[in-house]
């Protein structure tokens, strides 16, 4: 029997076209799709001879277990069938990968990863910003909000790097968040927060850390969202209306 594999696909934020060519080439060769929550559903038109599976996680919500998933994809693969595990976003960023990676090689299964465009860069995109904007800062830092045993990262001890930080799946606890980065950071320091970033569906609220929090709950922004922070920020070019809507917002709040 042909070995099989499994290959990691990065399907990116959301929209279809910001696919890779070779993300789409391996999707429309597998046998067996695993897509996780955030893909985009129209994915399975690119694989019309693949047997699909949705494995959903999503903070906060209920999922697939993350041993189930990678019972199926050794399982699959053993049985000699391509196997594509779609990922939303970049597959190595905050996506369970090195696990899944770890697992399948230690049962004697092929790994491949193909990288994409993480939702960090695509609310960046939206912005108009560049997160490595020489004159603000010199890197950036992606972070996420909770740490597997459910505690903050250094919030401090971020702040400190003068880094823009790109906070990933913090909607839920911006308020704490902000505040923590205010006590290093100034008030008035840029921040934004992007939901469903590089989508059709792409809200943005841009504002400082005293109101980020604020201005976006009345907004009803909520995840999946991008929470971003720092003075590259502050070079965001939204349009008109979104920033009519944040000047509304502001008002009421």
């Amino acid at each position: 029997m042909k070995p099989g594999k499994v290959t990691l696909v990065s399907a990116g934020p959301g929209d279809l076209d910001l696919l890779t060519f070779r993300a789409a080439k391996a999707i429309a060769a597998a046998d067996v799709l695993l897509i996780d929550d955030l893909v985009n559903s129209e994915i399975v038109s690119l694989a019309p001879r693949a047997r699909a599976i949705r494995v959903g996680k999503r903070g906060g919500c209920r999922s697939t277990p993350q041993a189930f998933i990678t019972r199926l994809m050794r399982r699959y693969a053993q049985q000699g069938r391509h196997v594509v595990r779609v990922k939303g976003g970049e597959a190595l960023l905050f996506g369970r990968a090195g696990e899944e990676m770890s697992e399948l090689r230690r049962a004697g299964v092929e790994v491949e990863v193909i990288n994409g465009i993480s939702s960090g860069f695509a609310a960046a995109a939206g912005l108009g910003v560049s997160l490595t904007h020489r004159d603000h800062c010199p890197g950036v830092i992606f972070v996420t909000a909770h740490l597997r045993d459910g505690t903050s990262p250094d919030w401090p001890a971020l702040a400190r790097t003068g880094m823009t930080l790109a906070i990933y799946m913090g909607a839920s606890r911006l308020a704490d968040i902000a505040a923590a980065l205010s006590g290093v950071l100034p008030v008035q320091t840029p921040a934004a927060i992007v939901e469903w970033a590089g989508t059709t569906r792409e809200r943005r609220v841009v504002a400082t850390l005293d109101d980020i929090a604020r201005l976006a709950g009345a907004a009803g922004i909520v995840s999946p969202a991008v929470i971003l922070v720092g003075g590259a920020i502050g070079e965001a070019s939204c349009d008109a209306d979104v920033l009519q809507d944040a000047h509304e917002l502001s008002r009421r709040a």
